[in-house]
């Protein structure tokens, strides 16, 4: 039997009394209406038939409305041919992925090629290529240092590609980021480096105003940005550069080169007076030769970063080197901090980071993690990637440390008494130190007592021929451009056929085992000082029980027991 629906009928005691609940209402709401004032709107009476000209004004009116019409139509109109492109495009597009698919390998290949393309930019053959057609297109070349460790980011191979070079090529030194650094220092600094090079104070720009600046600048109105926008020694070196291609009779090319993060790109944002070149706090911005028009008479060369040779010690290695902390092994970045920590005086990184007292650099970064919150699942101190956050701040401009000059001048092989008086040759050396002078006096040093006391690990060999560089590939991909490449490969995946996902597979196995082989030869390749060995012996240990225990997973995923998981 079927259900009767419920009926909707009412007790009129009920319904009645829902009537008096809505009349009720209807009365609060006229009573509301008539305290407000509430007045009907009035229609527009429209021209009086006594008005002069009203057939005239009718008139205008009338039109004023058929030209409101006919650019609504327009507006229409460029809408749907907009439209229409839209599609037309995205039909296009569907129609090459579609061809893409059909081909099969071919278009698999095709993209291969391209991610090559994008993977040459960031190798470091193409950093030393580049860095290469820098030195070979200047007349000057300005050696850019950081003052907190000037010997640190001398590079012997490139000082001495320039000075062997011939054709009148010039170096300067240019000792940027003085304001990290106590007054008492950085005139012992410039008084040792004048020996050898003429040497430049100067104190880069951070950020320079450009059309985003000024929008920040307009959100953020409490924010003081004169700190990070103010520059020194730009008109000291300016007029060097000048007066040096008047000598000359030419007009002359700068290239600005170094290791990474020195200040290379900001020192031709300070010079050109706002952002001509890209700027970050990630190692390895500057990808290709930059040319920058100062003036009639110079050009500026931003330059890629000078690599840093794989037999450096552990300190120079993580200082200098090009390898972004993100993308590079945790090994390595921990063995960096603790060879950073092993170079600095206790007492102040423990008043410098406040915290208490830590028996070696492992204690030291899992108090820094619990004091900053910097925890994972089950409150343990997240170690890894507060070593990461560390070696940033010492590689940019966050912690204000300083280097002693060596106690004796002893210029390297390279430099004799000739070569030094044909690099100074040309430049007004009295008038360039009274220059520097008046920047360290016009600047505001930290005291010694805030500073950490640093100690150099010496120069910095790089590798500048492209011939001995050895490339690392894993290190080398950028983080965006590995992004697209998955999401293309992933589209490709789906719609390719069996035979190819075979071949795709055997390619993947080949990558897998290329880089285990890269990550069990990285502990080996890198040489310690006699001086530091102990040190250097723990964190080798350190980054050999790091790298086995990245390599055993991988291992194991490839061993497969057919007789179990295919029974």
């Amino acid at each position: 039997a079927e259900l009767r629906k419920a009926s909707k009928r009412l007790s009129c005691h009920k319904r009645y009394k829902i009537q008096k609940k809505i009349r009720e209402h209807h009365r609060k709401v006229r009573k509301e209406a008539k305290k407000r004032g509430h007045k009907k709107p009035k229609k527009d009476p429209g021209i009086p038939s006594a008005a002069p000209f009203k057939e005239e004004l009718l008139r205008e009116a009338e039109q004023r409305k058929q030209r409101l019409e006919e650019l609504k139509q327009k507006q229409k109109l460029n809408r749907q041919k907009e439209h229409e492109k839209k599609r037309k495009l995205e039909a296009k597009k569907d129609a090459a992925k579609i061809k893409e698919k059909a081909e099969g390998k071919e278009s698999s290949g095709k993209s291969k090629g391209k991610t090559n393309k994008l993977l040459n930019k960031n190798s470091k053959k193409s950093f030393c290529r580049e860095l290469m057609k820098v030195l070979e297109a200047s007349d000057v070349v300005l050696e850019v240092l950081d003052a907190r460790d000037p010997m640190g980011c001398r590079c012997p191979q490139l000082e001495q590609a320039v000075t062997c070079s011939g054709g009148n090529k010039k170096l300067l030194l240019v000792l940027n980021k003085i304001d990290l650094v106590p007054k008492d220092n950085l005139e012992k600094w410039l008084n040792y480096l004048k020996k050898e090079f003429p040497t430049v104070a100067f104190k880069s720009a951070t950020m320079m105003k450009d059309k985003t600046m000024e929008q920040v600048i307009k959100r953020r109105a409490r924010v003081d940005f004169s700190e990070t926008s103010q520059y020194f020694g730009s008109k000291c070196l300016l007029k060097l550069l000048q007066e040096y291609s008047k000598t000359q009779d030419k007009a002359i090319q700068v290239g600005v080169v170094g290791f990474p993060n020195v200040g290379k790109s900001s020192i031709i944002n300070s010079l050109k007076g706002k952002r001509a070149c890209n700027v970050g706090l990630a190692r390895g911005v500057t990808k290709s030769m930059q040319i920058v028009q100062l003036d009639k008479q110079t050009k500026m060369l931003d330059s890629p970063s000078i690599i840093a040779d794989p037999s450096n010690s552990a300190l120079a290695l993580a200082l200098r080197s090009v390898i972004d902390t993100e993308g590079s092994d945790s090994a390595d970045v921990l063995e960096g901090v603790y060879a950073i920590i092993h170079h600095c005086s206790k007492q102040q990184v423990m008043m410098h980071y406040n915290i208490p007292d830590f028996r070696d650099p492992e204690e030291f970064l899992s108090l820094l993690a619990q004091k900053r919150g910097m925890l994972k699942k089950g409150g343990v101190p997240d170690i890894e990637n507060m070593a990461k956050l560390v070696l940033c701040d010492w590689t940019g401009a966050r912690i204000k440390y300083y280097s002693q000059p060596p106690g004796f001048q002893k210029p390297p092989p390279y430099l004799t008494e000739q070569k030094i008086a044909e690099m100074q040759e040309g430049f007004n050396l009295s008038n360039l130190e009274q220059e520097n002078s008046n920047t360290v006096q016009a600047l505001k040093h930290p005291s010694p007592a805030s500073s950490i006391v640093f100690q150099s690990a010496g120069m910095t060999n790089g590798t500048i021929e492209e011939n001995k560089v050895i490339e690392e590939g894993s290190e080398w991909v950028n983080m965006e451009t590995s992004k697209e490449e998955e999401e293309e490969e992933e589209e490709e995946e789906e719609f390719t056929e069996s035979d190819d996902d075979d071949d795709d597979d055997d390619d993947d196995v080949k990558e897998e085992s290329q880089v285990q082989v890269t990550r069990k030869a990285k502990p080996g390749k890198r040489q310690t000082n006699p001086t530091n060995s102990k040190e250097q012996m723990a964190g080798n240990e350190r980054s050999r029980l790091l790298s086995f225990s990245l390599d055993k997973p991988a291992d194991e995923d490839d061993a497969y027991d057919f007789n179990t998981d295919y029974v």
